[in-house]
């Protein structure tokens, strides 16, 4: 047997990042998950295959032994600073949470990061490294980690997967994924390695089509923002182009059209397919206070600033452009409300715009999944969140402060 033992295996060497890297995530039930989908796998896909399970730290992890049994494939135990390589299945070790960067794994001690998402964080990393060549299925499993990852991956023009709930022993992680509108594909684990084959070949033709654009592939990719236009009414000519094709590339992988005029051809007669790739073109990568830095500064400096050239009377206005479905809208709102908290008299106005009617239609309605707001501190959630049946709603004191439009 080729496969590789943590015991006994040597590391591969250094790889071109060429290839897909397919991350797999499970917990509960996740092991006959596994086993089904590494089955399936044949010997040469050209893929690299990660799997990161939920596992308690107190435990030995006996997966790479068990799952050496299961498949040819070589099996490895991740080692800090171990190279992808394809056709090579990399298993995470006990204790430990698990980033990409450049084509190396690296490992964390487990609880120096959050506990309950260790496949969160190793599928955002995966995403932000391997964009497009980035896969994410998520397996049987309890709870809700794995859905902020799969959105990372599909905002990078990845593809995603999830176990589809008959098949899956604990269908909560993979439920979750799909309500959240962040998978491509609902499979039973055995079904989806012949989707990911299909898939190799479609990134095949993509990757030698641009590593040399001819002309009449340039008029192609006019075309295709041409159809968008027509049915969008919004232009992406002067878009980052390099968004563009990566997102185009996309739907011709899900849709499995591996030429550009197959492709165009399909996209001109399908109306379902245009608006496919118009929401593409939009996917939001979006959280509350993403970014606590600007956050800070803009309440300690921006705000004070506003105050000294307003009078009291004046309304407080702030317009935030390309608001999408809404997370930084209220993050301001929420700001500026704990700011004022001991200033009566102040309006405030905040005005919110997006191009997607469908992001601004969730940003107005103000409700969230509980993944959404794992990282908003407690104080935020009782005060300005209330908790509903799919999670929370943003409280009304703050919706009323911010006007929404498509725009």
């Amino acid at each position: 047997m080729a496969s590789k033992k943590k015991t006994d295996s040597v590391a591969p060497q250094k790889t071109e990042q060429n290839f897909p890297i397919v991350g797999i995530g499970a917990s509960a039930g996740g092991l006959d998950a596994f086993k089904r989908f590494l089955k399936a796998i044949p010997l040469d896909s050209g893929m690299a295959y990660v799997l990161v399970q939920h596992l308690d730290p107190t435990h030995e992890s006996i997966l790479p032994d068990i799952l050496s049994k299961t498949t040819k494939i070589p099996v490895y135990e991740i080692t800090d600073d171990i190279h992808l390589a394809p056709n090579t299945i990399y298993v995470i070790p006990e204790n430990k949470i698990l980033t990409s960067t450049d084509g190396v794994l690296n490992l964390t001690t487990r609880n120096k990061i959050k506990t309950n998402a260790v496949i969160d964080v190793f599928f955002t990393s995966l995403a932000e490294v391997h964009q497009n060549l980035a896969v994410g299925i998520v397996l049987s499993g309890t709870g809700s980690d794995g859905t902020v990852g799969l959105k990372a991956i599909k905002a990078y023009g990845g593809i995603t997967f999830a176990q589809d709930q008959a098949s899956a022993a604990y269908g909560d992680m993979p439920k979750n994924a799909v309500n959240a509108d962040v998978v491509d594909f609902i499979l039973p684990p055995e079904e989806i390695p012949e989707k990911l084959l299909q898939m190799m070949h479609t990134y095949s033709g993509y990757n030698n089509l641009e590593k040399n654009i001819q002309k009449d592939e340039e008029d192609m990719f006019n075309q295709i923002i041409s159809v968008l236009r027509q049915s969008s009414g919004v232009d992406f000519t002067y878009y980052k182009q390099t968004t563009v094709r990566r997102r185009i590339a996309r739907r011709m992988v899900i849709s499995e059209k591996t030429k550009l005029t197959t492709y165009l051809k399909f996209l001109e007669k399908n109306t379902q397919e245009q608006d496919a790739l118009f929401n593409d073109m939009l996917i939001p990568v979006t959280s509350f206070f993403r970014d606590p830095k600007f956050f800070q500064t803009v309440t300690q400096s921006v705000f004070p600033a506003i105050l000294n050239n307003k009078p009291v009377a004046d309304s407080i206005r702030i317009w935030v452009a390309g608001c999408s479905t809404g997370e930084e809208v209220y993050s301001f709102a929420i700001s500026l409300h704990q700011f004022l908290e001991k200033i009566s008299g102040r309006q405030i106005q905040i005005f919110a715009s997006d191009i997607s009617e469908v992001a601004i239609t969730k940003a107005r309605i103000g409700s969230y999944r509980s993944t959404d707001l794992k990282d908003i501190p407690d104080s935020i959630l009782k005060n300005y969140f209330t908790k509903n049946a799919g999670g929370y709603q943003v409280n009304k004191q703050i919706r009323d402060m911010c006007v929404f439009a498509v725009h």
